[in-house]
Parts: structure tokens; sequence; C-alpha cells
């Protein structure tokens, strides 16, 4: 039986854009549409609303871009913004704000991104002279409107970006309050990685008639990123951090931290521990925003190697040229753990993720391979002893393949504070 032919990929040209867009993705060397951006685009282009269910490294940012940048009119006064993007975090608007600026290449479009860590001061002076899009953060951008710095009289789109980050963080009372305060008459654009019923709530009661596209694949772990976990005793992570990095070598990769704290410890630490310290970089939150725009600038640009970070960065940053990601601490929520690992593989790149875990959180590990529905791979260390105490035996899959089945007999629980209390079944130890 023979297989049938694929069609053939879609172009940038049967999308229906001009020939000044297709000139400015020619220029920044976009090929072809991703799925994402063949879906969206075209419907967006309709003036419709749209809920476009998508995770972050699938070319999300110029699926919203594109329509934004067509169906803008040129000739209208450029201090009243017709485009508003709402972000979460002030690296993701540098970064959307950047990618508009690339995409608008022969048009004379201007482009501000408002957010704090920055003086407001500088922010205002940009809005007087004018500009056609504004990307924000939903605090900032209140912010603008409570003193009459912006005018969103005459927008005609609204993109709500992560938005279930936006929500997880706190801003749907400012989202809201934005909300209200843009023209009824507008197109309003929704992408999130996932459609929680806040998410839902939130589009029924703001959006027209929405339609919803669903662009993110059943399985939620990217295919093309090799997942391993090891066995590790906290005393002995950076032991196995610093020889993790000598053995894989990678080209870039971001630490994951739980805590600023610990997040400025390690980055001390290896700092001192490779050759040339100007390849390895921290950011956290209480960093002032000029460092961490100089931080990100430098990682992009590939001077930085090694970035250790907390999860600040875990959503939304596209840096293609990331290789490895590490999680020197495990993620507290499921989410965290697909967010940081999609920090590499993208674009289909192929991409290695290497998760510490300490003896008694064997727990939180089997949450993450539920969650992903992929049991993660042991990793071995040549030479290292990771632990002084006795390694758990992994529980038997459940019968169907997926993890975290029933044991046949439950393992014992590991050696820590935890022999003080009652016995517990283990679905999942290390």
């Amino acid at each position: 039986m023979t297989d049938r032919a694929q069609p053939p990929p879609a172009t940038f040209e049967s999308l229906g854009l001009s020939d000044v867009m297709l000139a400015a993705l020619n220029l920044a060397g976009y090929q072809y549409p991703t799925p994402v951006q063949a879906g969206l685009i075209p419907r967006a282009l309709t003036g419709i609303d749209v809920v476009g269910q998508a995770r972050t490294g699938t070319g999300k940012t110029a699926s919203f871009v594109i329509p934004i940048l067509e169906r803008m009119q040129l000739k209208h006064d450029i201090h009243h913004p017709q485009a508003l993007v709402m972000v979460p975090t002030r690296e993701l608007a540098v970064q959307v704000r950047d990618e508009a600026i690339k995409l608008s290449a022969g048009r004379k479009v201007h482009c501000v991104a408002v957010y704090g860590g920055k003086p407001i001061r500088e922010q205002i002076e940009k809005l007087r002279k004018g500009a056609q899009i504004v990307i924000g953060t939903p605090g900032r951008v209140l912010d603008h409107l409570a003193r009459g710095t912006i005018d969103f009289t005459k927008l005609k789109v609204v993109v709500l970006d992560e938005a279930d980050r936006m929500l997880d963080i706190g801003f749907r009372p400012d989202i809201e309050r934005i909300l209200k305060r843009c023209p009824q008459e507008r197109q309003t654009l929704l992408l999130s990685a996932t459609v929680p019923p806040p998410i839902a709530k939130l589009a029924e009661r703001y959006m027209h008639n929405p339609e919803t596209l669903n662009f993110s694949p059943k399985d939620v772990a990217v295919e093309t990123i090799e997942q391993f976990y090891f066995t590790v005793d906290p005393q002995k992570k950076f032991e196995l951090l610093v020889r993790l990095i000598s053995r894989e070598k990678p080209k870039q990769a971001i630490i994951f931290c739980r805590t600023k704290r610990g997040t400025e410890k390690i980055f001390q630490r290896l700092s001192k521990k490779v050759k040339d310290a100007k390849i390895v970089a921290g950011i956290h939150g209480d960093m002032n925003q000029g460092a961490r725009d100089r931080v990100m600038a430098a990682f992009r640009a590939e001077k930085i190697r090694f970035l250790v970070a907390t999860d600040v960065i875990g959503r939304g940053i596209d840096v293609t040229t990331i290789s490895h990601i590490i999680n020197y601490d495990i993620p507290a929520f499921c989410d965290d753990y697909v967010h940081r690992v999609g920090r590499t593989g993208r674009m289909g790149r192929e991409g290695v993720a290497f998760t510490f875990v300490a003896p008694d959180e064997g727990y939180e590990l089997t949450r993450i391979e539920e969650r992903i529905n992929r049991l993660l791979k042991r990793g071995e260390m040549k030479d290292f002893d990771p632990s002084a105490s006795p390694d758990i035996a992994r529980v038997p899959a459940a019968a169907d393949g997926s993890p975290g089945g029933e044991a046949a007999a439950a393992p014992p629980p590991p050696p820590s504070s935890m022999l003080r209390r009652p016995p517990k079944r283990y679905k999942r130890a290390l």
C-alpha cells in the first residue's frame, strides 16, 4: 500500500500578505510559516476575534504581529495607538517590540514598550512622540492610563499574549480594567499555552464570538527534546552541575533555580569554576531592569554561554541557540517544568534537558511525568557518587505505558526526616 503524498507546506505568499510584508519576512529570514502562523494569520486578517492555544517556541509572536501590521492604517495620527499587546514580563515586552520593529521594515511604524523597572518619564516622552503599537505589562499600561499619557480611543486591536501566565501572576484585575477602557468595536486576539476556565471566562466576557484554534500537540513535551533526571543529594548538586557541563559542552544553557538567592549563589560559584567568567551570567527579579536587559541582550548575542536564572525567563523568551536546560532545582509546578524545558528545542531544533531530583522529591517527579505523559530517562555520571544513601527503585509504569502506575509493592520511604512520619506509599521515587 503506497503512502499518500504529503501536501506541500504553506507559504507566506499563500496567506494573502502584501508585497511590503513579504519583503520584510524575506529580510528577516522567514522562509515558511509555522503551523501556528499558517492557521492564525488568515483568520486574524479578517478582523475576527481569535483564541489561539499554542506553546511558546512555535512562532506565535509573528502570528499576531503580522496581521496587526497588515491591517494598520498608517495615515492615521501616530499619537493614537492602533494596537495594544499585553504581556506578562518585561523581557517579553522587549522581545515582542523588537519582533514588531523587525517585521515593520518598509513601513513607517512606531512601536513603544512600556513596563516597570524603567523610568516612566522616558516612556511618557516616547508615547508623546507617537506610537501606533504599544507593547506592555498590564501594571505599567494601567499606570499610563491613570496618568492620561496614553489614549486608546482609536485602538483597533488588543492582544493578550501568554494570557495564562498573566492570570497566574495576578494580572487579571489590571487586564479587566484596561479592556474596559478600550473601544467596544475592536479585534481581540488571545494567545495562551493553556485555556483553563479563568481564561475561557475572560474570553467569553471580553471577546466577540471568538474562534478557537488549538495548535498544542496532545503530548505537551516537545518531541525533539531528550529529557533526563539525576538522583542527587542537595549537597552534591553543584559538583554534578560542573561535571555535567564539562561532559555535555553545551552551546548555550539555562540553569534554572527556584529562588533569587539560590540563583545568585550558583551564578557566583559557577563564575569561579569556568575559565572565562564573562560567559556566565545570572538573572532574577531582584536585579534592576537595565541589568536584566543587558544580560538578555548578551545572551541573545551568544556572548553568554551559561545563564543561571529563576522562572522570570521561564516563558516567552525566544533564543533559538539554547542547546541545554538544567533544572538545578525541580520546579514547584508541573507547568513550570514544561515552560522551562520549552526554552530549548525551539522551532523544531533538538535539545536536552536535565533535572536534579533530591531523594525526597520523588512525588514531584511523578507529577511532572504524568503531566507530560512521558517517563524521564535516568541520567548517569561516570565515577560520581550522587548520594551516600541507597537509591530507591523506580515504580513500574501502568499497563497502558503511562508513567506513575501502581507498584506491586511499595518501596521504602527515603532515608530522611520523613522517617519520623507515618509510612507512605510512594507512586514514584528515585
